[in-house]
């Protein structure tokens, strides 16, 4: 009842506030009109980023990983800093709709299209994760099967997105965003009084590491606090890069800062963002760390008919699996492949926290919504920017270059339309945890995306060949190495070459697109005069003209 009741006014709001933000011309659809203030653009970033990765699952792969997690808290955050100091402001200086448009610009046409493409596969491999995470929350909390829930939660996501488009995305996410923070924060709080006596957990959580570890070690797991348990030490520090580069290449978090004023605002949206997200991800690995000691104490030595109720309750999504030949749970893993007395799937946890640490119900329902906020904030911005890439850089430079406004936005609420039914099946056959996933499309886009970019704006050389060279081979190369990672389309999943994790190859990935792009451009004829002003004058807001000297 309390989930309902949460949920819906929750939605209420957001339904809400899209109808008043509808939206008629282009401009308003795709950058919100540019006028957003720093502040609601920086909570807006926040939401958006704060997928269903962040939220849902971020927090339950550092209770399995430990300390090998902190990958997923520096990579993200991290990036931010790259994002604020490399493009952000030279990429709203130079004014354009989406990536695809600077690239065009900056180097041609068809790179531009290589580019479209790109944010295409890029957006729909981080959307799957989204509509992951809201059906795991529609099905539990709805009683759905996990299908049911996915295509209820893109229902609801097509719906405000096609309304509003970025306007009213944008004043939606301001709101996803307080729903978010306070349904993550309350139930931290709480635990964190309960189990140390002073509600803050971030300060509070290291007195129960050394409980932790032992308990952990009772059920066969990797103690917490244990360094590159989970992953060898050079895939920690590709992993990481390649988070970091990846959010600083990622098509929808991007276009964030053209909805801004000014460049100024452009600047202080990043700041605003990192502030916000922050709440969060310093909060992240005490969830983990609370909800994990909570969970095997629960379950620890207790018959299995005699489980405590939140293991029935995930059990019937599929979630949470108990074996059928233990007569009491001794062993606990989130690998299925285990055998485990009792397996619990990553992404549940923090669901989950609210019932395994006994807190009241309407906290439960709170965290519902909180963890649908999380994944309909994300999931909108990028069918928005699957939107614009098919509407604009494609139909709109490609195939029909005197299409009116109103033809423009009728093809891109169609693409919307389809790159739903597309992540619909993406979200129930899912390749991986929701925050693995998504950190699949961070590598991409950093393969593909961060160097032509940076290069673009800070090397006056670096021309079409190159970038387009640099571009393909960068998305190819991850690309390939993560199906041939991965159990995708049907292949089967191949050991890790050099210990190198699909999460991580977008590091290297970006280094040969780097490499590549250099080479091709060295070895070809220089962008024309213009290009290379242009990108002079990104980089010196004007030029100085000395004054004449005195006689």
């Amino acid at each position: 009842m309390w989930s309902l009741v949460f949920v819906g006014l929750s939605f209420a709001v957001y339904l809400t506030i899209a109808w008043r933000s509808r939206v008629k011309e282009t401009k308003g659809f795709y950058v919100a009109g540019q006028g957003i203030p720093a502040v609601a653009n920086g909570a807006a970033v926040a939401a958006d980023w704060m997928s269903a990765a962040s939220f849902i699952s971020m927090a339950g792969l550092i209770a399995f990983m430990g300390s090998d997690g902190s990958v997923y808290l520096m990579g993200w955050t991290g990036g931010y800093v790259l994002l604020a100091l490399l493009l952000a402001p030279y990429l709203r200086k130079w004014g354009k709709f989406t990536v695809p448009e600077f690239v065009g610009d900056r180097y041609s046409e068809y790179v531009r299209l290589i580019a479209a493409v790109a944010a295409i596969i890029v957006s729909f491999t981080y959307v799957v994760g989204q509509m992951r995470g809201g059906g795991i929350v529609f099905s539990r909390f709805l009683d759905l099967s996990i299908e049911g829930g996915v295509a209820v939660a893109a229902a609801v996501i097509f719906l405000y997105a096609v309304l509003g488009g970025m306007k009213g995305i944008t004043w939606t996410q301001v709101a996803q965003y307080t729903v978010m923070i306070v349904a993550y924060l309350i139930p931290a709080w709480t635990i964190a009084q309960k189990m140390t006596g002073f509600p803050v957990p971030q300060v509070t959580f290291g007195q129960i590491l050394g409980e932790l570890d032992a308990l952990s070690e009772k059920f066969g797991l990797a103690h917490y606090t244990e360094a590159f348990a989970a992953r060898p030490q050079i895939d920690v520090f590709l992993v990481t890069m390649s988070l970091m580069i990846g959010t600083a290449g990622l098509p929808h978090v991007i276009i964030r800062f053209y909805t801004t004023k000014s460049v100024r605002g452009a600047r202080f949206s990043a700041f605003w963002a990192l502030s916000f997200i922050g709440l969060l991800y310093t909060t992240a690995p005490a969830v983990g760390a609370f909800t994990k000691l909570n969970l095997m104490q629960s379950v620890d030595g207790v018959a299995v008919g005699s489980l405590p109720a939140w293991v029935n309750n995930w059990a019937a999504t599929g979630l949470v699996t108990v074996s059928d030949s233990a007569s009491t749970v001794t062993s606990l893993s989130n690998d299925p492949e285990s055998g485990a007395d009792l397996i619990v799937n990553n992404d549940i946890l923090v669901l989950a926290t609210p019932e395994i640490a006994g807190l009241p119900a309407p906290i439960v329902g709170l965290v519902a919504a909180g963890g649908l906020a999380a994944a309909m904030s994300t999931a909108a911005g990028l069918l928005l920017v699957i939107s614009s890439s098919v509407s604009h850089d494609l139909y709109f430079r490609v195939v029909k270059k005197e299409a009116s406004e109103s033809q423009r936005l009728l093809v891109g609420r169609i693409a919307m339309g389809a790159a739903v039914v597309v992540a619909i099946y993406g979200g129930i056959n899912p390749p991986a945890y929701v925050a693995q996933v998504v950190a699949f499309a961070f590598g991409l886009a950093a393969s593909t995306f961060f160097p032509i970019l940076v290069l673009g704006i800070f090397w006056k050389r670096a021309n079409a060949i190159g970038a387009a060279a640099g571009m393909v081979t960068g998305l190819v190369f991850t690309a390939s190495y993560m199906i041939y990672t991965l159990d995708v389309f049907g292949t089967s999943a191949n050991e890790h070459v050099l210990g190198i994790s699909p999460e991580g190859i977008g590091a290297i990935g970006a280094l040969v697109n780097l490499i590549v792009t250099v080479v091709v451009s060295r070895l070809t004829a220089p962008p024309s005069e213009h290009i290379q002003e242009m990108v002079e004058g990104i980089r010196y807001p004007a030029r100085r003209v000395e004054a004449p000297a005195s006689e």
